[in-house]
């Protein structure tokens, strides 16, 4: 089992703790001490059965995640995240229904959508930086729900007034819900 280790934009895949740890020192993160209390927490989750992410407080608003998986590199962790979370434990036994399911399937026509994203707001007179929930709404032609985030979030990264450092959430998560309008474009909404 690996390690993905993202803190804004630095991320890695890593295959140990101490991997991990050298990461994160390299980061230099301020009011963040690596010390023998967070190796042992670090290891405990490693070594646990849990599969959920694990975020570590930074300062308030900041965090860097660390999430168990089974990928070698960042590009194969970005292609099969979804997938990943959609197949079979490695135990071979199901995972839980999911909300998943319902987002791969395959319903081509317009979709009204929306999403709660985390923006980063700058301030330039202190220089420092904050994350701010901004809901963005749009109808969306797409091949299913999946794809109709996808192309949300592919929108929103590409806008020049967005920080790319700003946040999205998961598909499967609360912060982002979608309707099947249908096959013909809508006149309002």
């Amino acid at each position: 089992m690996n390690l993905y280790l993202r803190y804004f934009n630095d991320e890695t895949v890593v295959s140990s703790v101490e991997e991990a740890v050298d990461f994160l020192k390299g980061l230099n993160i301020e009011d963040f001490e690596i010390d023998d209390k967070f190796v042992g927490d670090l290891t405990e989750f490693v070594n646990s059965d849990s599969t959920y992410p694990k975020r570590y407080k930074v300062k308030q608003h900041y965090y860097f995640i660390v999430i168990k998986t089974n990928v070698q590199t960042i590009e194969e962790f970005k292609r099969n995240n979804i997938k990943s979370l959609l197949e079979n434990d490695d135990n071979g036994s199901a995972n839980k229904p999911s909300k998943s399911s319902p987002l791969s399937e395959e319903l081509y026509g317009w979709y009204d959508a929306q999403l709660i994203f985390k923006r980063v707001i700058s301030n330039p007179s202190t220089g420092k930086s904050s994350y701010k929930d901004t809901p963005f709404r749009a109808v969306v032609k797409a091949q299913s729900p999946l794809h109709c985030y996808d192309r949300i979030v592919d929108y929103l990264k590409s806008r020049d007034d967005i920080d790319a450092r700003s946040q999205f959430p998961s598909a499967r998560g609360r912060n982002f819900s979608f309707s099947y309008i249908g096959s013909t474009k809508p006149e309002t909404i």
